[in-house]
């Protein structure tokens, strides 16, 4: 080999970049992520970054790597292959599949790398690498922490549905006791089981606030098994009598004693939790009906609350399942309860819908797929 200069790496690497990029890719393809990437999106920010390295050699001089660098290109690298599914491992591993590709290339044409020229090439890749995971591993960070915010505004949302049943239920006896002229002892105790529920209440409320009514849900697993949808659903009517007749709601169960489901029973019981509280809700001295039957395709079960409420304005009525879209009309309403909803029944592998009924309220309908 002959002595080279770093301008030497620089033009050959501007002249052979096509061939280079070439090369690189055929290496990157080997990374299960980067499979079925096209072309663009696979190349990102490498033909940037080879320019950077060109000037950076022809420069001659380090000084401003750094700062080059992260005003460059390799922090959005690090987001876009967060996006792109990327392990971190796969994303340093494209790096120096590049500055294996740069040796061979430089070795082909009798460019020497050593000294000022190998320093440069790899304070440029190495910095690269630094700042891309840097990135990465922050926009992983705001996953997870997103995910936790938003699991714990699942799980405060679906609390209100209990501790209204319970604040109704001790609402009950604290009248029938004034009413009976019950000991004093109990009365206290009831005081007590009022205050703590309105404590939790305002906690409750509380953490919706402050997570902001997240509605994504990446925090949970399901665990799904064979059983009856009858008795499930009347422990849940069970449980959220009181609201039913706080409202002066009549609640009926319609599901056939003899179907089967396949799912999640905690979850689905919160799926039909909150579909029957808004239904509470929306139908004052109504009727709410709870109904199921099996599509006989595959085991799938088509399950439907339905209502004669005063039913949802035709304009709202498909996007009543996005994030946030909760009602106007309702100062409580943080659009949770039917986000909380559809996404449970999507991790079943169902869909859900809405529709007005033909005289009045409304009927929301889902599916849960067999097994």
């Amino acid at each position: 080999m002959t002595q080279t200069s770093s301008s030497d790496l620089a033009a050959l690497i501007r002249t052979h970049e096509e061939d280079l990029m070439s090369r690189w890719r055929s290496q990157v393809r080997a990374l299960p992520s980067a499979r079925d990437l096209d072309v663009p999106t696979l190349n990102d920010h490498i033909p940037g970054l080879l320019e950077e390295l060109a000037e950076a050699l022809e420069a001659g001089s380090d000084e401003t790597i750094a700062e080059a660098l992260r005003d460059g290109s390799p922090p959005e690298h690090g987001e876009q292959r967060f996006e792109d599914g990327f392990d971190i491992t796969e994303m340093v591993a494209e790096y120096n599949m590049l500055r294996g590709c740069i040796h061979d290339l430089a070795q082909e044409h009798n460019v020497r790398l050593e000294g000022r020229t190998f320093h440069i090439l790899n304070r440029v890749l190495d910095g690269a690498i630094g700042l891309a995971v840097e990135t990465y591993a922050e926009e992983q960070a705001m996953q997870v922490k997103g995910r936790r915010d938003e699991h714990l505004a699942f799980v405060a949302h679906d609390l209100r549905n209990p501790l209204t049943a319970i604040a109704l239920a001790t609402s009950v006896l604290e009248l029938s006791h004034v009413a009976q002229e019950a000991d004093a002892q109990n009365f206290q105790m009831i005081k007590a089981l009022k205050r703590n529920v309105a404590q939790l209440e305002a906690l409750v409320a509380k953490v919706l606030e402050e997570t902001g009514g997240t509605e994504e849900e990446g925090a949970f697993s399901l665990q799904r098994r064979h059983f009856d949808l009858w008795p499930h659903i009347g422990s849940i009517m069970h449980d959220m009598r009181p609201m039913a007749d706080a409202a002066k709601v009549e609640m009926l169960n319609e599901v056939p004693l003899e179907l089967q489901v396949f799912g999640d029973a905690t979850l689905l019981r919160r799926i039909f939790q909150n579909l029957i509280s808004n239904a509470l809700i929306y139908t004052p001295g109504g009727k709410v009906i709870i109904g199921a039957r099996d599509l006989e395709n595959g085991g799938t079960v088509e399950c439907w609350v339905t209502d004669n409420g005063r039913g949802v304005p035709a304009d709202r009525l498909t996007g009543i399942f996005d994030k946030g879209q909760g009602d106007p009309q309702r100062k409580d309403s943080k659009g949770l309860g039917l986000a909380i909803v559809k996404t449970f029944v999507e991790a079943h592998g169902g869909k859900v819908w809405a529709e007005n009924n033909r005289e009045v309220g409304t009927t929301i309908r889902f599916t849960l797929t067999g097994a």
